[in-house]
């Protein structure tokens, strides 16, 4: 599973044409902001779980998202762990850098974090460390077959009295 794969996902939208390839790695939120121009919030990042039973779940979040463990417990009932990468390219098919909702190797559960609504476009990966898609967030749920909106992150939100967003990694 890789760019191809993907691909090969969004065929069946006519949209396989969209999916972009840089000569610079978009591996990483801040690599993958400069490469496209946009700011790191603006990148949907992919992060991989392990869900009940072991098998996988995706959160796809806004770059400047954290996963808030109490959120995420309220949320799925069970502690956030993630996937090594080993296991991540085993249940998604893509490498940890590409990893993305779409194309995947085996049937995985994907939820869209509201952190993401704020955007009128994103850009998730596409399977591999140098490619993006650009999508609004009703494309990314329809395409990623998610099964539904959750909140789960944060570090994202902005002070709605002040319009002021918190600051990154108080103490």
């Amino acid at each position: 599973m890789t760019i191809e794969s993907v691909k090969a996902h969004f065929k069946q939208w006519n949209r396989e044409a969209d999916v972009m390839e840089f000569e610079t790695t978009s591996a990483t939120v801040e690599q993958a902001a400069e490469t496209i121009g946009v700011e790191p919030a603006q990148i949907a990042k992919t992060l991989s779980f392990r869900g009940e039973e072991d098998k996988a779940i995706l959160i796809v979040a806004a770059g400047d998202a954290k996963i808030d463990n109490k959120k995420f417990r309220q949320e799925f009932g069970f502690k956030a762990r993630m996937l090594t990468p080993d296991e991540v390219v085993e249940q998604t098919g893509h490498v940890v850098g590409g990893v993305c909702p779409f194309g995947l190797k085996n049937k995985i559960v994907v939820y869209l974090d509201v952190s993401m609504k704020r955007f009128d476009t994103l850009f998730p990966a596409c399977g591999s460390t140098n490619s993006a898609i650009e999508l609004t967030c009703d494309e990314i749920f329809q395409y990623s077959f998610a099964t539904k909106w959750v909140d789960v992150c944060k570090s994202w939100e902005v002070d709605s009295l002040s319009g002021v967003e918190p600051i990154k990694n108080a103490l």
